[in-house]
């Protein structure tokens, strides 16, 4: 998993977890985070992030009803939607995706289940956040 130290390949190191959405807590609206953010409850709506340190943590118990658009990703709950990471991806054991996956580096657990176009893309890319509407969709 991603950790605090650049283990020696000149890279930049990740960013601490900074925030928690605890379980049990259900954000309806767009999440737009910096640095590292922790979640183990519902989110209706899109998850983005600043910054090519920024990691987005979903527990088993997480779940994302929106796109996610973040630097570093570590998955193990489920998103309904499409998912663009432009480092790194990692999908644990109980990773549930209903969506495409656009990735540069991928690690994928025995378990993991998607649902959907899994997209390389070569090089890490600016995601600019698509313009927001205001509106959200109930489940």
């Amino acid at each position: 998993m991603f950790g605090s130290s650049s283990k020696g390949n000149g890279k930049q190191s990740i960013a601490a977890i900074s925030t928690l959405i605890a379980d049990g807590t259900r954000i309806r609206g767009d999440v737009h985070f910096g640095g590292g953010l922790h979640l183990e409850g519902v989110i209706d709506g899109m998850v983005s992030a600043d910054g090519g340190d920024s990691v987005l943590t979903l527990s088993e118990k997480g779940r994302i009803n929106g796109e996610v658009r973040v630097a570093n990703a570590v998955i193990n709950g489920m998103v309904k939607g499409d998912v663009f990471v432009a480092e790194r991806l990692e999908l644990a054991g109980n990773a549930r995706i209903e969506g495409n996956v656009h990735y540069k580096v991928l690690e994928m657990a025995a378990g993991a289940q998607i649902n959907g176009q899994m997209l390389y893309q070569a090089e890490a890319r600016r995601l600019p956040a698509p313009a927001l509407t205001g509106v959200v969709a109930e489940a």
